[in-house]
């Protein structure tokens, strides 16, 4: 082919194969749940998803073509001019807008904003405040790890675009022209997957797959490729659309899912299995009428393709489908997994769910249910995790670390209240996790509130939620943490901090079942699992009128007491293998030795801080570390753990350690219990208690 053909190659590829890379952004992007936006340079926009349209109230075909501005309160529209060129000029942007929905409420709307995703495209993913998200990941941290890719039909690098410098660490003048391979590991063996992964792509279409890639740096990381074949009106392959996403967190737990999903329990002998075909934007636009009965829909509901996915979806599932729809990209199906659907009605069904792909241009997918709502619930906890409790997360092996986890996996199938006492930086909220996930709760949520974190005065409305209107600046409603915990477990942390005019609302909730949101009239009831947890002395806080002993005598129906580090020294060792492995993995590190001296003296030191001190100390040790052998500074524990003089008490030892440190960082209470691990309030707590005052610095 002459220069001029190859040109004419070049401009069909980039035209085309832009369309063929939007159709690959909106299927590896819009499925969550997060409403997700996209938008020209002039401020209108092109694009919406299923979560934009439930929080703006309106369908896609109302949202398209309006700007930005109509969605905002007139008070705030001035400032979007402002703000939209600050963004057009960094090309990223984060911040809150109050958006106004068609009813009027304002909604205080956290946004994150990405520019040139795709030429002339911007992404914007918003998050309703008033609203829990339902995923640990910032929706920030999906746009950072994306690379879009145009390949010619031998593999060459045509254009890239968005994130491909920030994944890769080249820029666009050093992999454009360069085979696709130098995104590789120099490994013949991943050279010649990718030659044939471009051969499967050219046959099936497209194709995806995950695999080690390489960093300008050498440094690696799991990708996750989809690629497809472009091909013109005659058939002929004019090259290829590829999107790349970082997976290294989701390699992590990918093994998980799938010893999950083997434990799955078999199906009834006469299933109900129906198929639903959805399209790009998570409509449901074709359903059996079996499905419809089981859910409590009529097909009157389906008209307009108004009827989405998570219409059904309960919010504890969602992180679950997100994984289904990306594993089923990866492999055409994903693994069967059992969730429930909310009827019509507000019940829930138990079903067994496999989704697969049925095409990418346009994107189609489809989803297969089998109803186990009549299968017996036999099998008991045990069982269904492969004989082991699951304790995965908590590390050691001491009886006293035994014991606490017996008394868990005791209390664990009740729903009897469990406080669990000890000092900070023990891991009382590891042990309310794997209560959680061993009890019949597990598929329900999990929500945490740590009560010293929040201002006395927001506490009753962050437990309980709030009416609109119920005070001045309240402009719409709050779901509290026990209505987000209904069904599920709620873990109140540091529960000695709760003030004493809170303390009988909460003790009402917890025996009466039932409360009213700040400013509201209706009673909620409530299927709540509390656990407590705390490090201060309750029954001295009773005696000095600081805590009520009917809430105390109604949190301790069964209470564990998790031991400091210093009473089960033989986890030491155990634990400081396992950090230095966890960060040296995180800094690419590794980390084959700890030398003996180094853990003779961890061993040594009382670890007033606990598991958490111990953590962070394994953290500056591999950062100070430039080889495998791990270089610990044992400066700062070696003065008090190896020489402090003979009889010293456990608080000497502790206090003039605290002093030592606070020296070291210039008196500063909260660079002090960073170092030391702990909450700010605990060590001035701590210093109190030690009478360490500015004299003794």
């Amino acid at each position: 082919m002459g220069s001029s053909g190859l040109l004419q190659q070049t401009d069909w590829l980039v035209e085309n194969g832009l369309k063929a890379l939007e159709l690959l952004f909106r299927a590896v992007l819009y499925h969550p749940s997060e409403p997700i936006l996209i938008a020209d340079s002039d401020r209108h926009y092109l694009d919406a998803n299923s979560g934009a349209g439930r929080l703006l109230g309106l369908s896609r075909d109302q949202i398209i073509g309006r700007r930005i501005d109509d969605f905002a309160e007139a008070s705030f529209r001035p400032r979007i001019e402002q703000l939209w060129r600050a963004f057009m000029e960094q090309g990223e942007q984060e911040g809150t807008f109050p958006l106004v929905s068609p009813d009027g409420n304002v909604h205080e709307v956290e946004y994150t904003a990405k520019g040139n995703i795709l030429p002339v495209h911007h992404l914007f993913v918003l998050h309703d405040k008033a609203r829990k998200k339902v995923d640990d990941d910032p929706a920030s941290s999906w746009v950072k790890d994306y690379a879009f890719f145009l390949l010619d039909p031998d593999g060459g690098v045509v254009a890239c675009y968005s994130g491909a410098e920030r994944l890769y660490g080249y820029r666009d003048n050093e992999i454009i022209g360069q085979h696709v391979s130098c995104l590789y590991p120099d490994e013949e063996s991943l050279r010649a997957k990718l030659q044939a992964e471009l051969k499967r792509t050219t046959a099936e279409g497209h194709f995806g797959n995950e695999d080690w890639h390489s960093k300008k740096d050498g440094s690696r990381f799991w990708a996750n490729v989809l690629t497809v074949a472009l091909k013109d009106e005659n058939g002929e392959l004019q090259g290829f659309a590829r999107v790349v996403r970082d997976f290294t967190k989701r390699h992590r737990t990918d093994e998980t899912l799938r010893q999950a999903a083997a434990r799955l329990k078999q199906a009834p002998a006469e299933p109900t299995i129906v198929g639903i075909v959805s399209g790009e934007f998570d409509r449901i636009t074709e359903a059996s009428d079996a499905f419809l009965r089981m859910v409590g829909y009529s097909r009157d509901d389906l008209v307009g393709s108004q009827f989405h996915w998570s219409d059904l979806t309960p919010a504890e599932y969602l992180p679950l489908d997100e994984r289904a729809h990306e594993e089923g990209l990866r492999y055409g199906a994903c693994t069967p997994f059992e969730k429930e659907y909310i009827r019509k009605d507000g019940s829930r069904v138990l079903v067994l769910v496999t989704s697969a792909a049925l095409n990418l241009s346009p994107f189609r997918w489809v989803t297969f249910v089998q109803d186990l709502s009549a299968r017996e619930q036999t099998e008991t906890i045990e069982r269904e995790s492969g004989g082991e409790l699951n304790f995965e997360e908590i590390v050691g092996k001491s009886a006293a670390l035994k014991l606490v986890l017996g008394q868990a996996a005791v209390v664990a199938p009740t729903d009897a209240t469990v406080l669990l006492l000890g000092e900070t930086g023990t891991g009382k909220e590891l042990v309310a996790q794997a209560i959680h996930r061993i009890s019949g709760r597990r598929k329900r949520p999990f929500i945490t509130l740590n009560c010293a974190a929040i201002p006395t005065g927001l506490l009753e409305s962050e437990l309980f939620g709030y009416e609109r209107g119920a005070f001045t600046g309240a402009l719409s409603q709050k779901i509290g943490r026990f209505e987000l915990a209904h069904q599920g477990t709620l873990f109140l942390d540091e529960v000695g901090d709760i003030p004493l005019e809170l303390q009988p609302k909460l003790l009402r909730a917890l025996q009466e079942k039932e409360f009213e949101r700040l400013g509201g009239i209706r009673t909620i009831p409530i299927d709540v699992r509390l656990i407590a947890a705390t490090n201060r002395n309750l029954k001295e806080m009773m005696g000095d009128k600081l805590f009520r002993s009917d809430l105390y005598y109604r949190l301790k129906v069964f209470p564990i007491t998790i031991p400091p580090l210093r009473d089960r020294a033989e986890d030491i060792p155990v634990l400081a293998r396992y950090f230095a492995q966890k960060y040296g993995k995180e800094m690419n590190k590794q980390i084959e030795t700890i030398p003996s001296d180094t853990i003779q003296a961890l061993v040594s030191w009382s670890w007033p801080g606990n598991v958490r001190e111990l953590e962070n100390f394994m953290e500056r040790a591999v950062i100070l570390s430039p080889g495998p052998r791990l270089r610990a500074p044992l400066s700062e524990i070696r003065a008090d753990a190896l020489e402090a003089p003979n009889g010293a008490t456990l608080e000497q030892v502790e206090r003039e350690h605290i002093i030592r440190i606070l020296r070291q960082n210039g008196g500063v209470v909260s660079i002090t219990a960073t170092r030391l691990g702990l909450p700010r309030t605990t060590l001035n707590a701590m210093m109190r208690k030690l009478g360490i005052s500015r004299k003794d610095l």
